[in-house]
């Protein structure tokens, strides 16, 4: 309910203009890496997660910041040690960080989803800068050293990756921003876009969605769309399986739930139809250039190592994973979970016991973490992620005589 439009017909946030909400993001991000490069490294302790450093921007300028022409603001950089090091873990170097979101203009995406929130992108497509609630940055806060723990042990993830928590204080109010890997490149055009979290109760794309250009699906949406689910090959099956499985139980840890699996889908197949048929949607900017930030793609993300020596020819994949629909059409799929700052407080629980009164709790999206992480994965690996049924060669089917049933 922050979001609104002013008489120019520019968005605005809390009162804020979008245009100086970018302004205050750059100086702000600009100041706080500069000011932590002199800082020497070093490993994080417990208190590093607590820190919360400020600086204050007048319009006119200081001694240590430079005029602009916004109003005064104040900007606050949470826990900046913990962050540069999750920057460092996922290869990510301070000045890249900065030339990607401070150098050029930020891009603001018009899709709000049901938040309310405001999204930027950077202009090379790395970062996505989403403004997130209250509660939601006081629970990222709280996250912290169990994050730190699960990325050590794990820097392999689905989660989302988290690279800064800030908080600009303009006009008596405080617009907090997370500063995320983007999942979605702009770059390559996708054909279609799911947000699954494995309940089937009201989980179907609204008449209004369905209007957007590039709507977003729902759980019931894709059941029917795509019934016989993607097909990957067996490795890489097994890898995105055991990916979520970890995932899943590091969220069900931090009794975080309804979260979603977001996939989108580039249909290499139909690309190829669109350029043929000179179809003007189609991407006439050449090869879409891959992310480059280690660990942000799909792919990077479920595989690692395991692919090294593998026959997969990475370029072609542009961060995405390689898999087929049932018509034997080539996909690249980029998928991620989302919305894990969720927790599962008095509210949801009252909710959850509410809906399962009128309906089936089973199907409902809010759910005990536990039930809810389990009926995802299951979900996940079973409806949407298909093995790639492998065919039986001939010689050995008719070498193999009778199959004896083996005692348990």
């Amino acid at each position: 309910g922050h979001r609104g439009v002013d008489s120019t017909g520019e968005t605005t946030y809390k009162k804020t203009t979008s245009s100086a909400l970018k302004g205050a993001i750059q100086l702000g991000i600009t100041h706080t890496v500069g000011s932590l490069s002199t800082k020497p490294e070093r490993d994080v302790l417990m208190q590093d997660f607590y820190v919360v450093e400020s600086i204050f921007f007048p319009s006119e300028g200081s001694n240590l910041t430079p005029a602009h022409h916004y109003n005064d603001f104040r900007f606050k950089t949470y826990a900046p040690v913990a962050f540069r090091y999750f920057r460092e873990l996922f290869g990510i170097r301070p000045d890249d960080y900065l030339y990607s979101l401070c150098n050029d203009p930020l891009i603001e995406l018009s899709n709000s989803g049901a938040s309310g929130s405001l999204f930027y992108v950077s202009s090379d497509d790395e970062f996505i800068i989403k403004t997130v609630q209250h509660k939601e940055a006081e629970f990222l806060q709280k996250l912290l050293p169990g994050y730190y723990m699960n990325l050590n042990q794990n820097p392999r993830t689905l989660l989302p990756k988290f690279y800064g928590l800030y908080c600009v204080q303009a006009g008596g109010k405080n617009i907090r921003i997370v500063v995320m890997n983007n999942l979605v490149p702009r770059s390559v055009r996708m054909h279609l876009k799911y947000d699954l979290k494995g309940s089937t109760y009201k989980r179907r794309a609204s008449q209004k969605e369905r209007e957007k250009v590039f709507p977003t699906f729902k759980d019931l949406d894709f059941m029917q769309d795509i019934p016989d689910g993607l097909f990957l090959d067996a490795d890489m099956y097994s890898a995105l399986c055991k990916t979520l499985q970890r995932d899943c139980l590091v969220l069900q840890s931090f009794k975080i739930m309804d979260y979603s699996l977001l996939v989108a889908i580039h249909n290499l197949d139909q690309a190829q139809r669109e350029r043929a048929a000179g179809n003007s949607r189609s991407d006439a900017r050449g090869r879409p250039a891959a992310q480059r930030a280690l660990y942000s793609t799909a792919m990077e993300s479920i595989q690692g190592e395991a692919r090294r020596g593998g026959t997969i020819e990475t370029d072609d994949q542009m961060g995405g994973i390689p898999a087929r629909n049932s018509r034997g059409e080539r996909l690249l799929l980029y998928i991620g979970i989302i919305d894990v700052l969720q927790s599962y407080r008095f509210v949801k629980k009252l909710e959850h016991s509410w809906k399962a009164l009128v309906h089936d709790g089973d199907t409902v999206s809010v759910h005990r973490p536990s039930f809810y992480a389990e009926r995802f994965q299951r979900f996940m690996c079973h409806t949407v992620f298909r093995k790639i049924p492998l065919k039986p060669s001939p010689s050995k089917k008719s070498r193999s005589g009778p199959v004896v049933p083996r005692r348990s």
